[in-house]
């Protein structure tokens, strides 16, 4: 007897589905065919366990083919182990076959029949949704984050036995009920706030410009001037997650296996820390199983490099696309893969191996030509991609001692998402010129620009500006335009910097709630270039 169920195996960080198709006859074999890897094949010991130990019966001497199509898609994991099951169940007319095909169906099997939490159970949920299946039966532990998508009947099982009863109709799960999210707060965000920094008003200054444009920020300052404190706080004044954001995020989260027990979605911008000795495969993603890496966990958030030239120059630099283009794409010889690494870089640095370089008390101790060699290591095109460039000075007593504490984070935040609002606007009215235009051509393009929504995903900070749009909303007056000629002239910059410097005008302009980039926003901007700048270091 034929029987199909359906499950889902995960390419990137969406899920593709797959067929799986049970063929019980006459013969004594198990075939299990597909581009199945080990752990797939590992299923049928832990199958027959699973079923005998709960009273059911495995079909031995009868041979058992099983086909998981499309089979050119190599299926890794043990998340087949529970439709494989429900197949030969149904194949072996222990099972009714009524409501076998309206459920994408996924789990690993323990030895005792339990279904055991797996990976990447949002993107399968996004999968089952757009195949037309009337719900997914998963994992318990994992119901919250499937629940998150709209109109999909989400069935929690702990054991074989539940799925059977279900599906045979003995018992009634009801779906799991979707949580409504509630406005996040930035209280709710963490428990460090802005109000805590001492000084550093400059500073302060520069991350309230970074988030409200998403700008790259580097830090280059003396040990325990304030780099890390500055860097950490950054997700406290960056404007709360849409429901696009937060699932997106969500779904990277979920297929690493980032996501704790009964969590529906990651609320908080994410703040990733990775350590100087990573490889440029977990910074980036990759592997023989493209996972994605530690830029892509850090998409809709922040990313924050400290010591910035011990990294490896290969890791440094495998970043300079990725930070053009927002996305990760992972290339081998039968597939490509794209991540998304929408993300704010913070970078830190201290100005020398010593770290007193410049220092206004302490000497720097390093032999002539030291500083430029260690600034070298920091490649001119990376450096070029970074917005921000802050010289972080050290701390006073008077400042440090001062009982009065700064803005906090809730009052910065409140501007921010002022100027997120005015860029949100702006770019909104981008699409829908876009989509007059798409309407105006034909409909084979609006199905095209639909389909494509989620792949090129639609402008929302200054950061993000295309050159045609930096060309129509960066305009300046001839005012401006002496001083940024001068600025050229004087410090050298490329023609990328010139383009990051009209982005961190047009932020500081909405910051001030101007049409118009003025003379102070070009200089303020043009100040945040230090490291670009001829004499730096020398």
């Amino acid at each position: 007897m034929l029987v199909k169920t359906y499950g889902a195996a995960l390419f990137g960080v969406d899920a593709k589905t797959i067929t799986i198709e049970v063929n019980i006859a006459q013969g004594i074999n198990f075939f299990l065919v597909g581009l199945p890897d080990a752990a797939v094949k590992e299923s049928q010991q832990r199958i027959k366990a699973a079923l005998i130990n709960n009273g059911l019966k495995y079909p031995a001497g009868r041979e058992l083919t099983i086909n998981m199509a499309p089979a050119d898609l190599r299926k890794e994991g043990a998340t087949f182990d529970l439709p494989i099951a429900l197949g030969i169940l149904a194949g072996s007319d222990q099972l009714s076959i009524d409501k076998l095909g309206k459920y994408m169906i996924v789990g690993e099997l323990s030895l005792d029949g339990n279904v055991k939490p797996m990976k990447g159970i949002l993107s399968i949920a996004l999968r089952a949704k757009a195949e037309g299946f009337d719900g997914i039966i998963l994992p318990k532990d994992h119901a919250q984050e499937a629940a998150m998508v709209k109109d999909l009947d989400v069935i929690p099982v702990e054991t074989i036995l539940e799925a059977v009863n279900f599906l045979d109709g003995k018992s009634v799960i009801h779906p799991v009920k979707r949580i409504q999210r509630k406005p996040q707060t930035s209280a709710a965000l963490s428990s460090i706030d802005f109000s805590d920094v001492k000084g550093q008003e400059n500073c302060k200054r520069a991350f309230e410009i970074a988030a409200s444009g998403g700008h790259n920020v580097i830090l280059i300052g003396p040990p325990g001037s304030g780099k890390s404190m500055l860097a950490k706080r950054l997700p406290t004044i960056l404007p709360p997650m849409s429901l696009d954001e937060a699932l997106e995020t969500t779904k990277i989260h979920s297929v690493v296996g980032k996501l704790g027990k009964d969590i529906g979605l990651v609320e908080e911008r994410p703040f990733r820390k990775p350590h100087h000795t990573i490889s440029d495969v977990a910074l980036v993603g990759g592997g023989s199983y493209p996972q994605p890496g530690e830029i892509s966990l850090a998409h809709n958030g922040v990313l924050f490099l400290d010591e910035l030239p011990e990294y490896k120059r290969q890791v440094l630099e495998v970043m300079r696309q990725p930070m053009e283009d927002q996305m990760v794409t992972i290339s081998r010889a039968r597939f490509t893969i794209d991540f998304p690494a929408n993300f704010v870089l913070i970078a830190a640095m201290n100005p020398c191996p010593c770290g007193y370089y410049n220092h206004p008390d302490r000497a720097c101790s390093c032999p002539t030509g030291t500083v430029e060699r260690y600034l070298n290591k920091v490649s001119g095109p990376l450096l070029d991609r970074i917005d921000l460039h802050i010289e972080v000075t050290p701390v006073s007593y008077t400042e440090l001692s001062e009982e009065r504490s700064g803005e906090t984070s809730e009052v910065i935040r409140t501007r921010v998402n002022k100027a997120r609002d005015i860029q949100g606007r702006r770019f909104q009215a981008d699409d829908r010129a876009e989509s007059r235009s798409e309407v105006k051509s034909n409909s084979q393009t609006i199905q095209c620009a639909a389909s494509n929504h989620l792949t090129n995903p639609r402008i929302s900070a200054n950061a993000d500006m295309s050159s045609k749009q930096i060309r129509k909303y960066c305009q300046l007056d001839s005012a401006c335009a002496e001083i940024l000629k001068k600025a050229m002239e004087k410090y050298g910059f490329s023609a990328r910097a010139y383009d990051r410097i009209l982005k961190v005008a047009r932020t500081i302009a909405d910051l001030d709630g101007v049409n118009d980039i003025g003379t102070r926003h070009i200089a303020e901007a043009v100040q945040y270039r230090s490291l670009d700048r001829k004499e730096w270091g020398g």
